[in-house]
C-alpha cells in the first residue's frame, strides 16, 4: 500500500494509514498528540513498520529522558517485520540516534532524503537533528534539496517550506525566510514551525513591534491544542522583553508559557532562558525560578543533551540552589570521555557554558567572561538557534559590566548595535 505521496509501506491497512497520516500532519504541525494517534495506528495494524519509525521519533526528538528506551523498543518491533530500503535507512537513522550519534543519523538521513525527497517525516527528523547540532547550513540545504520535489499540491507542502524559512533565518537570508515562512502559515495557519520561522526574522532584525503584531495577530492557530507553544509563546515574550514592557513579559510567562507548570524539558528550557534574560537585568524573579527548578530537578543529570544542561544550571543558579547545580556539572564530566556526541558538544561548549553560568550566579563575573569569551564564537557546536544562543552573549556582557571591565563591555554593546540603549 502506497502513502499520500506515493511511497511504499510495509504492513498497512486503509484505517491504519489514514491514522498514520494523521498523526504525521500532527507532528508537522505540531498540534495534537501524534503520540496517541500512532500508537491507533499501530493498534490498527501491528505490522506497520512506519508507524513504529514515527513512534521511535516521537520519542527521540524531543531531548527527554525517557525517550530512548521507548525508541530502542519501537525500533526492535519493527525489526520483526518485513521493511522496504527507505524504511530500513530510517530504521537506521533511528538506531544511530538511540546510540547517541546524532550527527551519523544525520547523515543517514541527509542520504535517505536525496534518494526519496519527498519523504516529509526523513525531513523533519533531519531537520531536527539539524537544529540539535547547530548545523545551520544543513538547516537550509537539507530541505533546499528536496524543494524542487515540492509544490502547493503536494499533502504537507507548508510543513517543507516552513523548516526551509527557519533555515534560510539560521543562515542569514532574512527577507527569503520571511517570504516563506509566511507562506507556510498561510497554506496551514496551524503550522506552529512556520509561524516560529517568522519569528525568528523578526527577532534577529531587531523588528519587535512587528513581531508582537505577527504573534498576537492569531494566536488561537499557533498555540491551541500546539505542544510547540511554549516556544511560540516564549517568541512573543523576547519582543516585549527588548521593548523593556516587562509586565507584559511577566504576564506571558505566568500565562500561557509556565501558567501549566510543563515538565516537558523543552518547555523548561524556554523558561530558564526567559527568566535567565530577567536575571540578568537585575529583576527579582526568584520565586518562579523555584517552580523552574523543581521541574528541572528528576531530570537535570541524565547527560543526554548539553544544552538542556545549561538551562537547568541558570534555573538552580536562580533558585540559590547551588548543590543542584554542581550536580548537573558533575554529570557532564562523567560522561565527557565517552564516544557519544553529546560528549563532543560538552567539552566543545557545553561544560564551559554551565561553568559560566554556575560562577555569575556566585558573582564571580571575571570568571564568567573568561569561560564565556572563548566559545561564543562556536557556540552553535552545542546546538540551538541564534536566537536561543545570544543567552551567552548577554551573559557575557553582563558579566563584562559587573567584572569591571568596561572596555569589553562597551565594545560588546557596540557589537550590537546597542551604544546609547540601555536594554538587552
Amino acid at each position: 500500500m502506497k502513502d499520500r505521496i506515493g511511497y511504499d509501506l510495509s504492513g498497512a491497512t486503509g484505517r491504519s494509514l489514514e491514522t498514520l497520516e494523521q498523526a504525521l500532519n500532527e507532528l508537522r504541525c505540531f498540534i495534537g498528540d501524534p503520540v496517541a494517534t500512532v500508537e491507533k495506528a499501530l493498534a490498527e495494524s501491528p505490522e506497520l513498520v512506519m508507524g513504529y519509525i514515527l513512534k521511535a521519533y516521537l520519542h527521540l526528538l524531543g531531548t527527554e529522558p525517557a525517550g530512548p528506551p521507548v525508541a530502542q523498543s519501537a525500533h526492535k518491533a519493527a525489526q520483526r517485520f518485513p521493511s522496504n530500503d527507505r524504511e530500513q535507512l530510517h530504521l537506521e537513522a533511528i538506531r544511530l540516534l538511540t546510540e547517541g550519534r546524532w550527527r551519523a543519523a544525520g547523515a543517514m538521513l541527509e542520504n535517505l532524503s536525496i534518494e526519496y525527497p519527498r519523504d516529509g517525516l526523513a525531513l523533519q527528523a533531519g531537520h531536527q537533528i539539524d537544529f540539535f547540532t547547530g548545523d545551520s547550513r544543513m538547516l537550509r540545504d537539507r530541505i533546499a534539496r528536496a524543494l524542487p520535489a515540492w509544490d502547493a499540491a503536494v499533502p504537507g507542502y507548508h510543513a517543507v517550506l516552513g523548516m526551509h524559512a527557519f533555515g534560510l533565518e539560521e543562515t542569514g537570508n532574512y527577507a527569503r525566510a520571511e517570504t516563506e515562512g509566511r507562506l507556510s502559515v498561510e497554506l496551514e495557519p496551524r503550522d506552529g514551525w512556520g509561524q516560529h520561522a517568522v519569528a525568528h526574522v523578526l527577532e534577529m532584525q531587531g523588528r519587535r513591534r512587528d513581531g508582537i503584531t505577527w504573534m498576537r495577530a492569531t494566536p488561537q492557530a499557533w498555540s491551541r491544542d500546539s505542544f510547540f507553544a511554549v516556544h511560540n509563546w516564549w517568541h512573543l515574550a523576547l519582543f516585549h522583553l527588548g521593548l523593556d514592557e516587562i509586565d507584559e513579559v511577566l504576564a506571558v510567562f505566568d500565562g500561557p508559557m509556565h501558567g501549566q507548570n510543563s515538565t516537558v524539558v523543552l518547555d523548561m528550557v524556554d523558561a530558564s532562558a526567559l527568566l535567565w534574560r530577567l536575571h540578568l537585568r537585575g529583576l527579582d524573579v526568584r520565586d518562579r525560578w523555584e517552580a523552574v527548578a523543581n521541574h528541572w530537578e528528576p531530570v537535570a543529570n541524565t547527560r543526554n543533551y548539553a544544552f538542556n544542561d545549561m538551562h537547568a544550571v541558570m534555573a538552580f543558579v536562580g533558585a540559590n540552589r547551588s548543590k543542584d547545580a554542581d550536580a548537573v556539572i558533575g554529570s557532564q564530566r562523567s560522561v565527557m570521555d565517552s564516544a557519544v556526541d553529546n560528549a563532543v558538544f560538552i567539552r566543545e561548549v557545553g561544560h564551559s557554558a554551565a561553568l559560566a553560568i554556575r560562577a555569575f550566579g556566585d558573582g564571580n563575573y571575571t570568571e564568567t567572561v573568561r569561560l564565556l569569551r572563548p566559545v561564543r564564537s562556536y557556540a552553535h557546536r552545542f546546538g540551538g538557534s541564534h536566537a536561543q544562543r545570544d543567552v551567552i552573549d548577554l551573559t557575557l556582557m553582563e558579566a563584562a559590566a559587573r567584572a569591571g571591565q568596561h572596555s569589553l563591555a562597551l565594545a560588546l554593546r557596540a557589537e550590537r548595535g546597542l551604544i546609547g540603549s540601555a536594554s538587552f
